[in-house]
């Protein structure tokens, strides 16, 4: 994913360690998936599957964590090598958190089976499923731009990620609407908040891995900066 090295030893180990990140980044996109496949079909079983595979996705951040710590101690890389370290670490956190997202929606399915709500209550899980598909498209798409270290591929991220504020902004209303006219809804749809900023935040983190690509390619830290900025600023 670098330049070649004079140590073929060390490009093996940057590859490796890419790969790994891309390894943990399709488990926490699968648990996201599955923890929407439970909340639409009401399945604890799969709910209970996400939460399982929650310390998978704990335990690579620790091992890649400390691999990285190795690297840097032992290559004292400089340069883009140094910006892809340190930006991979940044991107294992954001996953790990998209795992957290993805656990939280998975105990509120728990929550909501245990209070008895079921898919004949009248609520709008088929709109926060629409908005996972655009958080989880996110994901894969600036996981992809990281297996390339693609800036275009990873400003097009940046850019559709109005999509899912503006997704998430919807459905606040349509779960205030739901409650106002339904108070029997109101402990569900409360739940349903909380899903939706989860599904929200795994969009935000896509984002933030987004963000690290350009950095590792063109050295610029675009973090809290207006797309037409970040554009400015890559050309």
């Amino acid at each position: 994913m670098s330049d070649k090295h004079l140590s073929t030893q060390f490009d093996a180990e940057l590859s490796d360690i890419c790969t790994r990140v891309l390894e943990m980044g399709g488990i926490a996109e699968a648990q996201v998936a599955q923890a929407i496949y439970a909340l639409t079909h009401f399945s604890g079983e799969t709910a209970s599957q996400v939460l399982a595979r929650e310390e998978q996705v704990n335990q690579l951040e620790i091992s890649i964590d400390r691999e990285l710590s190795s690297i840097i101690a032992r290559r004292q890389p400089t340069a883009r090598d140094l910006r892809l370290l340190i930006a991979v670490s940044k991107t294992i956190a954001n996953l790990e958190r998209v795992g957290d997202e993805a656990a939280r929606v998975a105990r509120t399915v728990q929550r909501l089976l245990n209070a008895g709500v079921s898919s004949r209550m009248r609520l709008p899980v088929a709109d926060l499923a629409f908005e996972s598909e655009l958080a989880i498209k996110q994901l894969r798409n600036s996981l992809d731009a990281f297996a390339r270290l693609d800036v275009e591929a990873a400003l097009d991220v940046l850019k559709n990620d109005d999509l899912i504020d503006r997704e998430f902004d919807g459905l606040m209303r349509k779960l205030i609407t739901y409650m106002m006219e339904d108070p029997r809804t109101i402990s569900a749809s409360i739940d349903l908040v909380f899903v939706a900023k989860a599904i929200e935040r795994v969009g935000d983190h896509a984002k933030n891995v987004a963000e690290g690509i350009i950095y590792i390619v063109k050295g610029t830290d675009v973090r809290h900066n207006p797309l037409d900025a970040v554009e400015s600023m890559v050309r």
